[in-house]
């Protein structure tokens, strides 16, 4: 499994997921759709410490920086 996901898109994830956390417990957001962001929130987070995205990979999209040889 290649990585494909860069630093920025890391932490953009993660902040996304803490977002969403705090919107369902502090019971902004409710019912059927908060267990529907929870869940993605946690699927955000579990994406960003394996730094890799499926739904990258089909289209070979990929945000890791490119490595420049001298």
């Amino acid at each position: 499994m290649k990585k494909n996901m860069g630093n920025t898109d890391r932490l953009v994830r993660v902040i996304i997921a803490a977002i969403i956390a705090v919107l369902y417990f502090t019971n902004v957001v409710a019912g059927t759709l908060g267990l529907i962001l929870l869940v993605l929130a946690g699927v955000f987070v579990l994406t960003s410490f394996i730094s890799f995205c499926p739904l990258y990979a089909p289209f070979g999209i990929s945000t890791c920086a490119t490595e420049k040889k001298a």
